[in-house]
C-alpha cells in the first residue's frame, strides 16, 4: 500500500477490523518511512453474471427477473413461499457455478435450468412456465408438451 504522505510503499498494519457483515476489512497502517498513520479498506470484487440472450446481447443477471417469471408460473398453485425462494436460490447458484469461468450464461441455459427445477417441484408450474419460455403458439404444443410429461411418468 502506497503511503498518502511520502508514496513509500513499506507499512505496516496496526489494526484490522471486518465491516460491513464481513464484506469489507478496515486496516489502520503506519507509513515505516515517515511514520505517517493511514486507513485501507479493502472489499471482494466480484463480477457479475450476465446473461446472453438469444440475440447475442449481454446484460446483467437480475434475481428478481427470474423471481417474477419463477412467482408467476406458480401463481395459485400449492407451493409455499419458502420453496419458491429456495428453487430460486438453487437456479441462481447453479447459474453462478455454471458460469464461473467466463461469468456468462446463455438465457437458453438458464431457461433450462427453471425448466428442471420447476418439472421436478410441479408439472403445473412447468407447463406454464414453459408456455412462455418456449412461445407456445397454438393448443397443440401444449398437448404435445403435456403428452411429453405423460410418457415420462410412465
Amino acid at each position: 500500500m502506497r503511503c498518502p504522505h511520502c508514496e513509500s510503499i513499506e507499512d505496516k498494519v496496526l489494526e484490522s477490523r471486518t465491516l460491513a457483515n464481513s464484506e469489507s476489512i478496515r486496516r489502520r497502517r503506519e507509513c515505516l518511512s515517515c511514520g505517517y498513520r493511514f486507513t485501507s479498506y479493502e472489499r471482494i470484487e466480484e463480477k457479475r453474471l450476465m446473461v446472453i440472450k438469444s440475440d447475442g446481447r449481454r446484460e446483467v443477471f437480475e434475481r428478481e427477473k427470474l423471481e417474477r417469471g419463477v412467482q408467476r408460473a406458480c401463481e395459485k398453485r400449492n407451493i409455499s413461499q419458502l420453496t419458491i425462494e429456495e428453487l430460486i436460490n438453487d437456479i441462481e447458484d447453479d447459474a453462478a457455478m455454471a458460469g464461473k469461468s467466463t461469468h456468462e450464461i446463455t438465457s437458453r441455459d438458464l431457461g433450462e435450468m427453471v425448466l428442471g427445477k420447476l418439472y421436478a417441484l410441479d408439472r403445473v408450474a412447468y407447463i406454464r412456465f414453459a408456455s412462455v419460455y418456449r412461445q407456445f403458439q397454438d393448443v397443440a404444443e401444449f398437448i404435445r408438451e403435456i403428452a411429453s410429461i405423460r410418457n415420462g411418468e410412465d
